[in-house]
């Protein structure tokens, strides 16, 4: 049975315009006034036909082959195919998508541009390592950089001509950056020479582009200690005069998978760069990359889990084995029918659906946040952004990884083996679940900077909005999800309450409870993901999809739902001993 996609774009269509309303808010913002669902549409369908028909192909031969380093020059190589599709990827205008068309961009919202990477990442995700962290970049420069260095490297970067890396982390500075020790010496004209080892760098090498920037967290020799002390440089491969930069792949990682993606090991030795935004305020200037980067591998993850869905649930369809309880035949029943594996593809298609409505309302929050002519309304879609970002990062890619787990173990023995793929979307999805800022560090920024920070006042304008939409269901009779959906707000509001207590005399408490805390918004989140899909699939045209639709969401209700109650049982209970270890 061979390994397909098939472009989800009914449902991407049904969340953008009938759930999210989407279209209503593009009409206050100027940049997407003229914009229409047809357009949109065409952008969609086009991204689908390219996932589908040019990177798809090239997955299971890159993660076959791999990156290949010349030991000699440090040169990186990608897997055959890798360069012809990304030459077609920048001559199709992908990467500009959403970027300012002052810049050469096409000026699309970030929302459309997050169903385009969905589909993109599904099909292959070690080649969407490369561009996939091009929009963060030019995000930084645009805001932080000085006009030499926007006018040598944006419109590049916006196209895609030049691709960029992200260095941050060092051997004895992972998830704290204020380890680092990479130095950066000004010089007489106003650039840094910059020495010093940056590992798990992705892109840091490759033969896709000619140029890369490389932008690294550096100290200067006054910086203070800690991550105060932080600063942020642009660092190129090729110098403007045409001369290779003092700068090195010494190795690239072997990994479990996305082995398409090159991870470079990076040596810096008097390399010049240039500052990007004030002395000892990078990572101020880096969080915009990260922060961009967040919301692009929670897509990874969501992209990870409707492959395996649709995989699986073909499978299922098809496999003959044994009879179901319920009316099975004379003959073989499709494996479909047996209520485990019903269960195992109802579970996988209630959390896709519900996480693309999460996921795509976090992209239309940063729209607002930077779009929106009220000032008022940009203040509120930013404080949610914010507050969702975190959720979408962990979240989607725990299911992600779980998800892919779980429609392997519906191919059987043959899910194990390379030639049905799921093997590979398993391995190359774990990743997700710890670079840009492990799942256990995007619990601890939910609670204590996004939540306990302000007050609650970001959660408040979040149960506000869940609130009214479980009004909305009411109103149209879908009183279980009205219900549902009350009840998980009411949880998270107890629940919250209670931790903000206890951390006024007990600084661990947060900490203790982060992982069970995002867990459990993370079910409030979808309780609403599926009311709002519920309601919004009332009246559609197509009476059959929309009653699969309510029947697939009412599933994940009663079944799905109820987890929350053990994650907010977690957090609630405060004082539960968690010892220290002991070494074995």
């Amino acid at each position: 049975m061979p390994w397909d996609y098939v472009p989800p774009l009914a449902d991407m269509r049904f969340v953008i315009k009938r759930v999210l309303g989407a279209p209503a808010s593009w009409a206050q913002c100027a940049p997407f006034a003229d914009l229409d669902l047809e357009t949109v549409d065409a952008v969609l369908q086009e991204a689908g036909r390219f996932a589908a028909g040019v990177l798809l192909p090239i997955n299971a031969g890159g993660d076959a082959v791999g990156c290949v380093r010349d030991a000699a020059t440090g040169e990186v190589r990608t897997p055959p195919g890798f360069r012809e599709a990304y030459r077609a990827f920048v001559d199709a205008g992908w990467p500009a998508l959403p970027c300012d068309p002052a810049w050469g961009g096409q000026g699309l919202p970030l929302l459309v541009d997050a169903a385009t990477r969905e589909m993109f990442v599904a099909c292959n995700h070690g080649w969407v390592m490369y561009p996939d962290l091009l929009h963060g970049a030019y995000e930084t420069i645009k805001a932080h950089a000085g006009d030499d260095l926007k006018a040598r490297h944006l419109a590049d970067v916006a196209a895609g001509r030049t691709l960029a890396a992200m260095a941050l982390t060092e051997p004895q500075a992972g998830s704290d950056l204020g380890l680092l020790r990479t130095r950066a010496e000004p010089q007489a004209d106003g650039s840094l020479r910059l020495s010093g080892q940056k590992i798990f760098i992705s892109g840091g090498e490759h033969d896709l582009t000619d140029q890369i920037v490389h932008l690294v967290l550096c100290r200067l020799p006054d910086a203070p200690p800690g991550t105060k002390g932080i600063s942020l440089a642009l660092v190129p491969k090729w110098l403007p005069d045409g001369t290779r930069n003092a700068m090195h792949c010494d190795g690239i990682e072997h990994k479990t998978g996305i082995h398409g993606s090159a991870t470079c090991a990076m040596r810096y030795e008097g390399a010049t760069g240039w500052l990007v935004g004030e002395p000892h305020r990078g990572l101020a200037a880096m969080f915009l990359m990260m922060n961009s980067a967040r919301l692009h591998v929670g897509l990874q993850g969501l992209g990870h889990q409707e492959m395996a869905t649709q995989n699986a649930l073909r499978y299922a369809l098809e496999r003959a084995q044994g009879r179901a309880a319920a009316g099975g035949g004379g003959a073989a029943d499709p494996i479909a029918l047996h209520p485990a594996m019903r269960h195992t593809l109802l579970r996988l298609q209630a959390l896709t659906e519900g996480q693309r409505v999460i996921a795509y309302r976090a992209a239309l929050a940063i729209d607002e946040a930077a779009h929106h002519p009220d000032a008022a309304r940009r203040q509120r879609a930013s404080a949610l952004a914010a507050l969702l970002t975190p959720v979408v990062k962990a979240f989607c890619t725990h299911q992600g990884f779980h998800g892919a787990s779980a429609a392997l173990q519906v191919f059987g023995g043959y899910g194990y083996v390379r030639e049905y793929g799921v093997e590979q979307t398993m391995r190359d999805a774990r990743i997700a679940m710890i670079y840009e800022g492990t799942n256990e560090i995007q619990a601890i920024d939910l609670l204590l900077r996004k939540v306990l920070a302000d007050g609650g006042a970001a959660l408040d304008l979040w149960l506000t909005e869940a609130r009214a939409e479980a009004a909305a269901c009411a109103a149209v009779g879908l009183a279980d999800f009205a219900a549902a959906l009350h009840a998980e707000c009411d949880a998270a509001q107890q629940a919250t309450a209670a931790v903000a207590a206890a951390a006024a005399g007990d600084r661990e408490a947060p900490l203790r409870v982060a992982d069970d805390y995002l867990m459990g918004l993370s079910h409030t989140l979808l309780a609403w993901a599926f009311a709002a899909s519920a309601r919004a699939a009332q009246g559609a045209a197509d009476r059959p999809w929309s009653e699969a639709k309510t029947a697939r969401m009412r599933y994940g209700v009663q079944w799905l739902l109820p987890q929350a109650r053990v994650h907010w049982q977690r957090v609630r209970a405060l004082d539960a001993a968690l010892p220290v270890l002991a070494a074995p």
